[in-house]
């Protein structure tokens, strides 16, 4: 008996050990997730950026666990979903960042919606960018409490609230809390760090997860003056210059950007510090997870380590970000992990921490991370991840990559390319990618190029790519609909073109609408307005030069569509900016 209770506890040890239950005070601690838009590797110091001042940060990233080689998508939407999901992108239906792709399934099943099965408060403060309609908003999607901007990024064209404010888009901005327009006051980090706060401060005594989602440093580079001043006589070429291995130089105009990005994450760093001061002054700091990471590399020239790339790019620059994840209840902290890991597993490893189920009808990719945290390695080496970014659909062997072990297999190349024309390289012994290694290891780059294909023909096939979520019209959930042009699909590249082709996936309930079309500036007279659903189209003329046109008490079916709205003139057709659409009966 005294032999089978050792055997029993030494097991249980060792499973508490592997998944990370020794000492949890709480079953279910709160959870805060911070992640910055187009914040690279380089933009801090910790990660050795001598320029940058980012106090916050760097002794969070001192106190956490240092995932050294963690990696996200090339680009915001993709990592976005991935994170929330913890599956690849294209399963979840997000395959582009406008271009009516980055709109989420709603049968997907995100970090909220999982721990709303344990009773969590959850909370989003700043980007999205998952979808801004019914189905498809946060609030539809497991957050009791949204304060978010609209579509990739505040002044972009598809947030029509900030758009037409340009350069000042960041400050006093139009926001959307709980699907509803509102005013505040202040800039944009800011808002949505006091509101993050007023959350915490509201759900102290209950399990909550917080997820800050900065928009900055995006473009528009807009940043408080008092920030700017701090960088106005730095040059940011002198380190950029010192850890070059692209070949490139910093124009005076990557200059500039650079100290308008260092001056956004600076007060990034300092919202940042009022969130970790709040969770000392409620004393639940040590039953806190807190987990800081940026969505890709950078946007524009400047210092990112060394590595070769940025934003869009499936090189290392583009692709590998910071993450530190720090839970004083259950480890002490100033730890490196330098085995890969990436935005897949974080679902995972919530669900571990948080004693929670993952979700069971959809397949996850990620792993849970409390492994490696506690030192249990075995398995890991192996795993691919599968990288790629091009607009609306992957390109087969542009701008694609597959990583496994210490090699990494990159196409820039055609469809039908030998496996010669593909770069290969060792990321343990060349980090900066400058080596193509393939010629002299063609049998590692044909077994990489065929992982590479079956996760590009499973992917590509997924349900929700192949049958792409709609926007529902007509909703008790949301009426009226604003319809933008970062969820509009049609031309590629559709943006602020007028004339373009573009439509919007549609689920019609039956009722008569009321259609409001709002073109970015005035158009001609003696023109018509059309809209077209399915086999429906509906005209009418135009007398009268503007930039708003209605068309009310239009009947329709239920009916699942592509709804295609456009103006006749002159031969010309031409795409509204947006449009509002209210069922009224």
């Amino acid at each position: 008996m005294y032999f089978k209770l050792c055997i029993f506890l030494i097991v249980y040890f060792i499973l508490c050990v592997t998944n990370g239950c020794l000492d949890q005070e709480n079953p279910h601690p709160n959870v805060i997730i911070i992640i910055t838009d187009d914040q690279g590797y380089g933009d801090l110091a910790i990660t050795g950026n001598e320029q940058i001042k980012t106090p916050v940060i760097d002794q969070l990233a001192q106190s956490s666990i240092r995932f050294n080689n963690f990696y996200v998508s090339p680009v915001c939407a993709p990592t976005r979903s991935s994170l929330l999901t913890g599956r690849y992108s294209l399963r979840t239906g997000i395959r582009d960042t406008y271009n009516g792709g980055a709109i989420m399934a709603s049968s997907e099943k995100t970090i909220a919606e999982m721990l709303k099965q344990v009773d969590y408060k959850t909370g989003v403060f700043g980007k999205w960018h998952l979808g801004d309609n019914y189905p498809g908003r946060p609030i539809d999607q497991g957050f009791d409490e949204s304060l978010v901007h609209l579509s990739g990024g505040m002044g972009q064209v598809g947030d029509i609230t900030t758009y037409f404010r340009g350069d000042s888009s960041y400050f006093d901005p139009v926001l959307w809390h709980n699907g509803h327009k509102r005013n505040y006051p202040g800039y944009c980090s800011d808002i949505f760090t006091d509101n993050a706060i007023k959350f915490i401060e509201n759900n102290q005594d209950t399990p909550f997860f917080c997820y800050l989602s900065f928009n900055a440093p995006h473009t528009p580079l807009q940043v408080p003056d008092d920030y700017y001043q701090l960088y106005a006589d730095v040059d940011p070429s002198l380190v950029f210059d010192k850890n070059n291995s692209s070949g490139w130089q910093m124009t005076e105009k990557d200059k500039e950007d650079a100290r308008k990005v260092y001056a956004m994450v600076t007060n990034i760093d300092d919202n940042i510090g009022k969130v970790l001061d709040v969770l000392d002054e409620l004393g639940i700091a040590k039953n806190t997870v807190v987990i800081f990471m940026t969505d890709n590399g950078p946007e524009q020239l400047r210092y990112v380590g060394g590595m070769r790339g940025k934003k869009g790019s499936v090189y290392r620059g583009g692709t590998r970000v910071p993450f530190f994840l720090r839970y004083p209840a259950l480890y002490a902290g100033n730890k490196d992990i330098e085995t890969t890991a990436a935005h897949i597993d974080i679902l995972p490893t919530i669900a571990k921490i948080c004693n929670v189920d993952i979700p069971k009808t959809t397949k996850i990719d990620g792993r849970n991370l409390l492994p490696l945290m506690n030192d249990q390695k075995v398995g890991w080496a192996d795993r691919p991840l599968f990288f790629y970014w091009s607009r609306r659909y992957p390109e087969l062997y542009n701008n694609i990559a597959l990583q496994k072990a210490n090699y990494k297999l990159v196409g820039h190349t055609d469809y039908n390319a030998k496996i010669e024309e593909f770069q290969l390289f060792n990321i343990k012994t060349d980090p900066q990618e400058q080596r193509n290694i393939v010629v002299e290891n063609i049998n590692i780059a044909k077994d990489l190029k065929n992982d590479l294909d079956k996760i590009y023909q499973e992917l590509i096939s997924s349900e929700n790519i192949l049958n792409p979520p709609r926007i529902k019209l007509g909703s008790d959930f949301e009426n009226p609909v604003l319809l933008n042009r970062n969820d509009a699909d049609g031309q590629r590249g559709i943006w602020d073109q007028e004339e373009v082709f573009g439509k919007w996936r549609v689920e019609i309930a039956e009722g008569y609408y009321d259609f409001k079309f709002k073109f970015i500036k005035p158009i001609d007279a003696a023109g018509r307005m059309f809209l077209e659903t399915n086999t429906f189209v509906n005209q009418m003329r135009n007398n009268i030069r503007t930039d708003i046109i209605e068309m009310n008490n239009i009947h329709l079916p239920e009916m699942k569509c592509d709804l295609i709205p456009f103006y006749l003139v002159d031969n010309k057709r031409i795409f509204p900016f947006w449009i509002e659409v209210k069922k009224i009966k």
